[in-house]
């Protein structure tokens, strides 16, 4: 997982900010960590404007503490290409 995420203790949490050139390139991102946010079965609470997106991937109530699931999400997250930003 890259240092892009911001792992936060209270509440526990991953938090990441992604930078977009257009509002077509941020679309088409959401729908892609959509099918992601599917497959692992976790939902991060996302926050979005004309050319930004705030993630938020929380640990499971009452935990208190991130696992491996929360982790991977992020890491298949990272695997979505974002224009304009290193691959």
């Amino acid at each position: 997982m890259s240092q892009q995420w911001q792992e936060r203790v209270r509440p526990a949490r991953l938090e990441r900010r992604y930078q977009f050139a257009s509002y077509g390139a941020l679309r088409d991102f959401l729908d892609r960590a959509a099918e992601v946010s599917e497959r692992e079965g976790l939902y991060p609470d996302i926050g979005f404007g004309r050319d930004y997106v705030n993630m938020t991937i929380h640990a499971d109530e009452g935990s208190g503490t991130l696992d491996e699931r929360q982790r991977r999400l992020a890491e298949r997250l990272e695997e979505i290409p974002v224009p304009g930003t290193p691959a």
